[in-house]
C-alpha cells in the first residue's frame, strides 16, 4: 500500500480535536462507544477503527486518502476540496 486514510488525522481534523484527543480509546470515547475486543490485538483494533470510521462518515466526514510514501519518505496528502468539519462528538445524551 502506498497510500491510505490516516483515521487519526482524520478524526482529528474533521472533529476539529487536538492530536492528543486521537488515540483509538479516546476516540471510541467521544463518539460514545466502548473498545471491543483484547487491546493491541491487530483485528480487534481494526475493527474498533473501522467502527470510527463508520461513525464518522455517518456523520457526514468525506474520507480521502491524506497520507502515501513517496521515495521512501511518508508524505501528508493535501486535500484538493475544503476542509470540511463537524462539531467535536459529545457523549450521547441518554432519555430518562
Amino acid at each position: 500500500a502506498k497510500k491510505w486514510i490516516n483515521i487519526r488525522k482524520s478524526y482529528g481534523n474533521f472533529y476539529k480535536v487536538p492530536r492528543n484527543q486521537t488515540k483509538l480509546t479516546i476516540m471510541l470515547e467521544n463518539l460514545g462507544m466502548s473498545y471491543d475486543g483484547r487491546p493491541h490485538s491487530g483485528l480487534d483494533d481494526s475493527k474498533n477503527i473501522a467502527r470510527i470510521a463508520i461513525r464518522m462518515l455517518q456523520d457526514g466526514c468525506a474520507l480521502r486518502v491524506n497520507e502515501r510514501i513517496h521515495g521512501g519518505q511518508l508524505m501528508t496528502v493535501s486535500s484538493s476540496g475544503p476542509l470540511e468539519g463537524a462539531p467535536a462528538p459529545q457523549m450521547p445524551r441518554y432519555r430518562n
